[in-house]
Order: structure tokens, then C-alpha cells, then sequence
């Protein structure tokens, strides 16, 4: 049995469609051009949706570019887009990738296009000489190929926009980072910023001292959230404050890591917060500066004194200073005097109701701290360094 070889695949099948069609089909192309954007439109949910008159003239435009060009090619061995037609498409994907629309719009619109190019190619030749079916083949061929070629243009120009935008992504990421680890930068320069990555608003932030080679880790687990600074011997990740960057969830993400996490500071504060960091050193953790404030206070840290300050005498910040006053010299006597009331009393030269009194306040205010040995050696600390 002797096989049949298929005939080989040209790579301009449209030199075979007879030229006829270019005159039988041109007085047709803008009732055509219409239908098929109008089809595309109707086929594609992602461009019907999109309200604006320029969308619409761009795609419009864009088909009647692809059906001039292909009426142009019937038979002829010419290279289906030259560069000024090429580049139209190329265009089209990059606009896509910059309103964050996925390819398969544009996938859908071609095959869409296909269908109804062929439809109506179809009858402009009937009209002009019969048609059989290997000239229906032909004709099948011709488009698909060139709606391929379309189509490759657009995912080109797709793909280089989503390579510019990363690369001006990761731009303004490192950006941020130096921003906020400077410190000093006016708010509006960090806050534009800040809004270039996509952070509507930026607060508190909490850096996380990491290896070098974690650097790239970091950046991918924490994209949404955090910037990475490489400064060669270590790696800074500085995220902003909120549901990831819970203890639970720090925890949990940098388990088994070799990682130093600083207190959570306002922006301003980032450069203090990272030196801190740095303070203890990179070991296997993550190792919280939050748990060492006190040792790093008690060997004369004036920055560690201060952010533990805070922390423990933030319930009472909101208060009137002389109220605020009166309640904080009676909690640094009843620390001194380990609970005694009579001699907090005698000290301040108060009536022992008065120091009940406080101390019920100073209950509300802070809670299980006065319960906690080290909240209480905290606060004394804090108290006495006042």
C-alpha cells in the first residue's frame, strides 16, 4: 500500500486564494469591519464592559488594519505583517497587559475574527466564481494563518509590556526601600511612593533583618506586603504593618529561618527600627527585638529605652499630663514597694483611698500587666529611667 503524503504547509497560503476576492470583498470591508468588531465586542465580556469611545476606535481601527492587509496579501507570497502593521498589533497587546487585562480577550476576539472573516469571505467569492471545497480549504488555511500571525503580534507586545512593567515594578520597589530606610524623606515623597506599588496607605512598619540569600525568598512570599533592600552582607525586608505582620503570623512564616524581626515603628522611624534589629545579631529563629527591649535598655540603649517607653505607657497616653502624671509617679512607688498600698501612701503623702483609687485606674489601663513579672520590670524600668 503505497501512503499518501499531506502536502507541505506554506508559509504564505494565502498566495493560493484566488485575487478576485481583494475586488469581490472591498466593497464590503466597512459593513464588514463593523459586524466583526461589533462581534468581537458581543463574544468578549472583558471588551464589552469597557466604557469609552477611544477602546472602541482603537479596536475598530485595529480590525480594519487586519482586513485591508489581508486583502492586500490574496495572492500574492508577501509576508503576512510587515513592521508598520505588525507594530498595530504589537500595540494592541501592550495595551491590554497595561489595563491588567489577561490575554484571552484578545485570543477570543482573533478566533472570533476568524470565524466571521471567513463567513464573509466565503460569499464575496461565490458571488465572483464557484466555489469548491478545496478553495473553501485554501481559504480555511489563509486566515487561520494569518489570524495566527495577528495573534503572535499581540502576544508579543503583551509580553514586552508585562517585562517593562516589572522591571518598573521592581524600580519602584527599591525605591520605596531606600526611601524608608533613609528615614528622612518628606511624607509626601514616601507616601507618592508608597502609592507607585500599590499601597494606598502606608503607617507603621515592621523590618525583618534576613541572609543575604533569603533576599529573593522574601521579595516572592511577600510581594503584596513588603520591599526587599540587598545591602550585600544582609538583606532587609520592611513590611507594612498589618494582618501578616501579626507575631502569630511572623512566626509562623519565617519558622526554622534565620531572621531578626524589629519593632513595628512608624515609617520615620525605620532606620532606629532596623539598627535595633541589628543589635542582636542574625540567628535561627526568627528572634523578636520585642522580647530583648529590656536587656538592650539595661545595657544603655537609649533607642530600645525609648520604643519600650512607649510601648508600656501607651494606655495612658491619651490621658489629661496631670492626670497622667499622678498615676504614673504612684505606679513607679507601688512597683518600688512591691504592692504595698500603705507604703505608697506614706511615700507620696496620699490618703490610701487616693492610691486604691489610682491603682483601680491604673487596673483599667493596663490590665494583666500588673500581673506580669516582666511587664512589671518593664514598667519599673521605664518608670525609673524617668
Amino acid at each position: 500500500m503505497t501512503s499518501v503524503s499531506a502536502p507541505p504547509v506554506s508559509p504564505t497560503p494565502w498566495e493560493s486564494i484566488p485575487a478576485d476576492l481583494s475586488a469581490a470583498m472591498r466593497p464590503r470591508l466597512q459593513a464588514t469591519v463593523r459586524a466583526v468588531a461589533d462581534a468581537v465586542t458581543e463574544a468578549t465580556p472583558a471588551f464589552a464592559t469597557i466604557e469609552g469611545s477611544k477602546v472602541q476606535r482603537d479596536l475598530r481601527t485595529a480590525v480594519e488594519v487586519a482586513l485591508e492587509r489581508f486583502l492586500d496579501l490574496v495572492g500574492t507570497g508577501e509576508p503576512a505583517l510587515p513592521l508598520r502593521f505588525r507594530e498595530v498589533f504589537v500595540a494592541l497587546g501592550a495595551a491590554e497587559a497595561r489595563e491588567d487585562r489577561g490575554p484571552e480577550a484578545l485570543l477570543t476576539a482573533f478566533r472570533t475574527a476568524s470565524r466571521l472573516m471567513f463567513r464573509v469571505a466565503s460569499e464575496s467569492l461565490a458571488h465572483v466564481r464557484p466555489v469548491d471545497t478545496q478553495m473553501l480549504i485554501d481559504l480555511s488555511d489563509a486566515i487561520s494563518a494569518y489570524v495566527d500571525e495577528l495573534a503572535a503580534a499581540s502576544t508579543d507586545g503583551f509580553t514586552r509590556q508585562l517585562r517593562e512593567q516589572a522591571g518598573e515594578g521592581d524600580r519602584r520597589r527599591r525605591q520605596l526601600a531606600e526611601l524608608l530606610l533613609r528615614g528622612s524623606a518628606p511624607h509626601s515623597v514616601v507616601a507618592a511612593a508608597a502609592a507607585g506599588i500599590g499601597w494606598q496607605s502606608l503607617d507603621a512598619v515592621v523590618p525583618v533583618l534576613l541572609p543575604a540569600d533569603l533576599a529573593r525568598d522574601a521579595r516572592f512570599r511577600y510581594s503584596a506586603d513588603g520591599v526587599v533592600a540587598e545591602r550585600g552582607r544582609d538583606a532587609v525586608l520592611l513590611l507594612r504593618a498589618g494582618p501578616r505582620t501579626t507575631r502569630t503570623q511572623l512566626a509562623e512564616g519565617l519558622k526554622g529561618r534565620v531572621a531578626v524581626v524589629g519593632p513595628t515603628l512608624g515609617w520615620a522611624q525605620v532606620p532606629e527600627a532596623v539598627r535595633l534589629a541589628e543589635l542582636m545579631g542574625l540567628a535561627p529563629g526568627p528572634v523578636f527585638v520585642d522580647d530583648h527591649l529590656g536587656t538592650l535598655a539595661l545595657r544603655g540603649d537609649p533607642g530600645a529605652l525609648a520604643v519600650l517607653s512607649a510601648r508600656r505607657l501607651a494606655p495612658l497616653a491619651h490621658l489629661r499630663a496631670a492626670r497622667r502624671e499622678s498615676l504614673l509617679v504612684t505606679l513607679r512607688s507601688w512597683l518600688r514597694h512591691w504592692g504595698s498600698r500603705a507604703a505608697v501612701s506614706a511615700e507620696l503623702f496620699v490618703h490610701p483611698q487616693t492610691v486604691s483609687y489610682r491603682l483601680n485606674s491604673l487596673r483599667e489601663l493596663l490590665g494583666d500587666d500588673l500581673d506580669d513579672p516582666t511587664a512589671r520590670f518593664e514598667l519599673l524600668l521605664v518608670l525609673e529611667a524617668r
